[in-house]
C-alpha cells in the first residue's frame, strides 16, 4: 500500500487556495487521500481549483467527516503535527525522523493530521496520534502556512518510499485507532466508578493512559482482551453490591 495508504487530514480547514495547494501538493508527491474534518471552506469553489490546477481529483474524492475519530477509522498509526507553543507530554519529534514510522506498516491505513489555519489541534485531537511532529523553523518567523507544512510533510514521505525497506519480521495486527478508542471509554468509566478518577481529573487521567498504550501499539487481540477483563470487574463489581 505504501502512500497510498496514507492519509492526509486535515482539521477544519478554512482557506480555499490552501485547500487547492495542498490537493497539488498531494499529487505532485504521490499520495491521493485527503481527509477534511468539518471543512469550513467549499472544496469545489473556484479558488480551490485555481490552486488545485491538475490535481482537482484529490478534491473530488476527499472524504469528508464530521469528527477526527471518523477520518481515523481503521488506521493503525497516527502522527500529528503540531506548533511550537505545544506543552504536553507526548515527546515533539522531527519530521525526517518519526515520518518513517508511518511506513513501517504498508499494508494498512495510517493518517498525518493537521490543524487549522489560526490553531491547529485541541488538546484532546492531539490525543488521537500516537506521535508529534514539529517542523523546525526560524525561532524569526516559525508560523508556517499551512499548505507549506504538508507540501514539507509530503516531500518527506515521498522520498522514503523510494528507499524504505520493510523490515523482515512477522506481521503484526496493530489495532485500529476505532477500536482502541471504545476501550477508553470504557476504562474512563470503570475507573470513575471506583473512584480511581473523579470527573475533574478524567481528561488529565486518561491523556497518561492513552500515551501509555500509545507506546505500546498494541493489537487488536489484546484490545479485546483488556475490554474482556473490564467486563469481567464490572460483572465482580455487581456481584459484590448484590451480596451487601
Amino acid at each position: 500500500m505504501g502512500l497510498a495508504g496514507i492519509r492526509i487530514v486535515l482539521v477544519e480547514p478554512a482557506g480555499p487556495l490552501n485547500l487547492g495547494s495542498i490537493a497539488r501538493v498531494m499529487k505532485n508527491f504521490g499520495l491521493c487521500n485527503l481527509v477534511l474534518v468539518n471543512p469550513q471552506c467549499d472544496r469545489s469553489s473556484d479558488d480551490a481549483l485555481k490552486m488545485a490546477v491538475h490535481a482537482k481529483e484529490i478534491l473530488d474524492s476527499a472524504i469528508i467527516v464530521d469528527t477526527l475519530p471518523q477520518a481515523l477509522q481503521g488506521c493503525v498509526r497516527a502522527i500529528a503535527t503540531i506548533g511550537r507553543d505545544y506543552s504536553g507530554e507526548i515527546p515533539l519529534e522531527n519530521p525526517r525522523t518519526t515520518l518513517p514510522w508511518l511506513l513501517e506498516e504498508p499494508e494498512k491505513p495510517v493518517a498525518l493530521i493537521f490543524g487549522r489555519e489560526d490553531r491547529g489541534l485541541s488538546n484532546e485531537e492531539i490525543n488521537y496520534a500516537q506521535k508529534l511532529v514539529f517542523i523546525p523553523t526560524s525561532p524569526i518567523y516559525p508560523s508556517l502556512n499551512l499548505a507549506t507544512a504538508v507540501s514539507i510533510c509530503c516531500y518527506e514521505l515521498s522520498q522514503l518510499a523510494e528507499i524504505f525497506i520493510t523490515p523482515e519480521i512477522p506481521p503484526t495486527e496493530i489495532a485500529p485507532l476505532d477500536i482502541v478508542e471504545p476501550y477508553y471509554q470504557e476504562l474512563e468509566s470503570l475507573l470513575l466508578s471506583i473512584g480511581y478518577i473523579y470527573p475533574h481529573t478524567a481528561a488529565s487521567r486518561m491523556e497518561k493512559f492513552r500515551h501509555l498504550y500509545n507506546r505500546a501499539h498494541i493489537q487488536t487481540a489484546e484490545v479485546a482482551m483488556l475490554r474482556g477483563i473490564l467486563r469481567q470487574i464490572e460483572w465482580a463489581l455487581k456481584e459484590a453490591e448484590g451480596r451487601r
